[in-house]
């Protein structure tokens, strides 16, 4: 199992960014799947969160109604479309899934918001 991110980057407030997370070494489309944040000094927090199909998706409280979390399953590959970043959105975003009963992580991808 391998998971890979892309597309972290520095960003002004209240700007967007969108990140994928690229799946092999399994049945992507059999997975529900999960990106999760780790700030500076901070616990991994979970940010969202989507079922195998697509069909049902979850967002923690701060980034409800910002940011948008989606998957081609055709194409192995999950997104999380970022819009009116703050600064507190500033973290390490890692995608994650459960898989033969072990945790997957990806390496993350850094994301700063700051003027």
């Amino acid at each position: 199992v391998q998971l890979v991110e892309s597309g972290g980057g520095l960003v002004q407030p209240g700007g967007s960014l969108r990140l994928s997370c690229a799946a092999s070494g399994f049945t992507f489309s059999m997975y529900d799947m999960r990106w999760y944040r780790q700030a500076p000094g901070k616990e991994r927090e979970l940010v969202a969160s989507i079922r195998s199909t697509g069909g049902t998706t979850n967002y923690a409280g701060p980034v409800k109604g910002r940011f948008t979390i989606s998957r081609d399953n055709a194409k192995n590959t999950m997104y999380l479309q970022m819009n009116s970043l703050k600064p507190e959105d500033t973290a390490v975003y890692y995608c994650h899934t459960i898989a033969f009963n072990s945790n997957y992580w990806g390496r993350g991808t850094q994301v700063t918001v700051s003027s």
